[in-house]
């Protein structure tokens, strides 16, 4: 059991040795845009640590400033397009585009995989600086996770920012989030963690995300005939109670939450999810215990 390991000694793990950094999944997410331009210009002199392979994900995207040329990049890595044979003329150019990024920083799930993607995204929701990962058993994820918490003090999604602008505070946010994590992967690397220490009181502090609510629609167009209330509006991650403000309706009316369970609310009112039927998502709050780690290289 997890506790009978933390009682013992730090599990051993792989160390991490090639990171991918992408930027520009989605065209008009500018922050991390602009930090993997910034990146691309320092070239690596074959003394770093780490083998770090940055990566423009949607070039011609970004060149347009939009979300996606002809569909969305970032639903475009499922196991079956990734293991499809190369996309013809016809195939959309996000899809081909999946293809040609899974040849080069996968195959996914394979031996030569990278090690660890970090793909950046910025997100008009107000969400602070949000680590999105899909594992609570990835110890190496939770511990940079819990390594970003402490000093950042915020809850790698990071917003709010306007999609087709760049605020300075958010690349700023942004670049310091990609540092922490090199440095913790350094310290990870370099055998620097005690392998003794038992890992009580280790946890990070996750949300789970549940469901995704819609905006209130009309039964025959489907048009929205609500907003976000102004009540939970850029409250991510704040708790929504049974009967708080949700939505205010074009007429007036304010419709209330009616789920049995208070929860977080987040990616409120983000403006690419109009057109996926997203007006906010709802999670619950866990501690993850996570166990001390080193290197297997550390003996």
């Amino acid at each position: 059991s997890l506790q009978e390991v933390c009682k013992s000694r730090a599990v051993a793990m792989p160390t991490v040795s090639r990171v991918a950094v992408c930027g520009g999944t989605h065209g008009n997410e500018l922050a991390g845009i602009y930090l993997v331009r910034e990146m691309l210009k320092k070239r690596a002199d074959g003394t770093e640590p780490v083998s770090v392979v940055t990566v423009m994900s949607n070039s011609r995207a970004a060149q347009l400033c939009v979300r996606y040329v002809e569909t969305d990049l970032n639903r475009c890595f499922t196991r079956a397009a990734s293991s499809g044979a190369a996309g013809s003329d016809t195939s959309p150019y996000e899809m081909i585009r999946s293809q040609e990024l899974n040849a080069l920083l996968g195959p996914k799930a394979s031996a030569q995989a990278v090690d660890l993607l970090c793909d950046l995204h910025n997100t008009t929701a107000n969400t602070g600086l949000c680590l999105i990962t899909y594992s609570d058993h990835d110890w190496i994820c939770l511990h940079i996770c819990k390594h970003l918490q402490a000093p950042m003090h915020k809850p790698m999604e990071i917003g709010p920012q306007p999609h087709g602008v760049v605020r300075s505070a958010i690349f700023s946010a942004m670049q310091e989030g990609v540092q922490l994590m090199m440095d913790w992967i350094c310290q990870f690397n370099s055998g620097r963690f005690s392998a003794t220490n038992p890992c009580r009181n280790l946890f990070a502090v996750c949300f789970h995300g549940l469901r995704n609510i819609d905006y209130p629609r009309d039964s025959e167009t489907h048009v929205i005939t609500a907003a976000v209330h102004p009540d939970l509006q850029d409250r991510d991650f704040c708790l929504l109670h049974p009967g708080d403000p949700m939505f205010l309706c074009f007429s007036g009316e304010t419709l209330r939450y009616r789920g049995k369970e208070a929860l977080y609310p987040f990616f409120i009112n983000e403006g690419a999810y109009y057109e996926k039927g997203v007006a906010l998502s709802l999670a619950r709050k866990r501690r993850v215990q996570i166990p001390s780690v080193r290197s297997e290289t550390l003996r």
